[in-house]
């Protein structure tokens, strides 16, 4: 069953009212519990788990490749995984004779997590890129000279590095590829597959993305699903993607989603973007009868106070949006509801629902033989500062 965490704080957070899934594996609840306090509703889904090798055969004969001849280069790509390299060594009793192996060598680290592993295991980098990419880090190894008959060990960082081992070895150098864990997909699927339901019938505002394994495992779950023009259509207009930094947004980039990220790969600085983004993408501010409505993902705030409504509230508000002040009939209410096989009634009883849940009457006119309209003011839209919903 997908695991939906209601929000447990003031629910007129900058995010009440949206509800945002994340695809994490690692450090979910606390992506999660941030963006709660904030008054979203979280949806948790995680497209990828984490096997560790710890007593894998082949992570402790990559560690021995790496003893058997002094190396030249070290590759750390993840913090995570430098640090389960240097713990698996440490149980089968070979970390100090690793960390020694590794001294005075050119030690390269993809980001700063990766660089605070070596660090923490009592050692410093050569060169770190501000980009935190491996293609980065192979461009400084091609430009900084001849590699030709180096020994380099790569970290692996869940998924193989076949362009980056490749061209080192083009160019000469014996590559030695460690991987310390892989990323499978979940044991239990279902909550993924319902959270890519989700996406194009827009009951999500937004899917966070913190790695890109986790990004290209949805994105092959929804090509199972038969679904994935409607997801990317989704991703592409109403859905924010937001991914914590540019490695991980590169597989929705490929598939050609525009992305938001933070200035710096941060769960933090991913927080304040989805706050920030969530709103402008997915939010609509109107001024109505005197009021100042702030429409969201499945809720409306009222002059500051918040009113979650039910289904055919927010499909009977939706029309009324899309259009602001044009009538709209009830035959096309009913079918926004979904009303096969009911009548017209059915329309008047939900808009008297919508009408007492939002508190005014007026905000909803009745248009006498024609149907309903939202009473929208133009006049007001520069003073509320309408123009959410780019």
């Amino acid at each position: 069953m997908t695991d939906v965490a209601p929000s447990d704080e003031s629910p007129v957070g900058p995010l009440a009212g949206y509800t945002i899934g994340i695809t994490a594996a690692r450090r979910r609840e606390e992506l999660g519990a941030a963006l709660q306090r904030r008054g979203a509703k979280v949806i948790y889904a995680p497209a990828i788990r984490i096997v560790p090798l710890a007593d894998d055969a082949e992570l402790r004969a990559a560690t021995e490749r790496c003893l058997e001849a002094p190396l030249d280069i070290v590759i750390a790509t993840t913090g995570i995984g430098f640090r389960g390299w240097i713990e698996a060594a440490d149980a089968w009793g070979l970390a100090d004779e690793l960390v020694a192996a590794f001294e005075g060598k050119i030690l390269l680290a993809r980001g700063p997590k990766a660089r605070g592993a070596m660090r923490a295991s009592g050692l410093r980098e050569t060169w770190s890129p501000e980009s935190e990419s491996s293609s980065e880090v192979l461009a400084h190894l091609i430009n900084e000279g001849d590699l030709e008959g180096k020994r380099i060990a790569v970290q692996l960082h869940g998924e193989p590095l076949p362009d980056v081992v490749e061209t080192l070895k083009l160019a000469g150098a014996y590559v030695i590829e460690v991987p310390v864990y892989r990323w499978v997909r979940p044991a239990d699927e279902t909550p993924l597959r319902r959270l890519i339901e989700m996406v194009p019938t827009g009951g999500v505002d937004a899917v966070a993305f913190t790695s890109a394994p986790a990004a290209a495992s949805f994105l092959r779950a929804a090509e199972e699903q038969n679904c994935t023009e409607a997801v990317l259509d989704a991703l592409s207009s109403r859905v924010v993607a937001a991914c914590v930094g540019p490695v991980t947004a590169g597989p929705l980039i490929k598939r050609e989603v525009p992305v938001v990220q933070p200035d710096r790969a941060r769960l933090g600085a991913l927080v304040r973007e989805l706050v920030a983004q969530v709103p402008r993408r997915c939010g609509t501010l109107l001024p109505v009868a005197g009021h100042t409505m702030d429409i969201r993902g499945h809720a409306v705030v009222v002059d500051g106070r918040y009113v979650p409504l039910s289904g055919a509230g927010m499909s009977l508000l939706r029309e009324f949006i899309a259009a602001p002040g044009q009538v709209v009939s009830r035959a096309r209410l009913l079918g926004a509801m979904g009303g096969e096989g009911a009548d017209e009634h059915a329309v008047e009883v939900a808009v008297g629902r919508l009408r007492n849940a939002l508190g005014d009457a007026k905000i909803v006119q009745t248009v006498v033989k024609r149907g309903y309209r939202l009473a929208y003011e133009p006049e007001r839209a520069s003073d509320v500062g309408e123009g959410w919903r780019y």
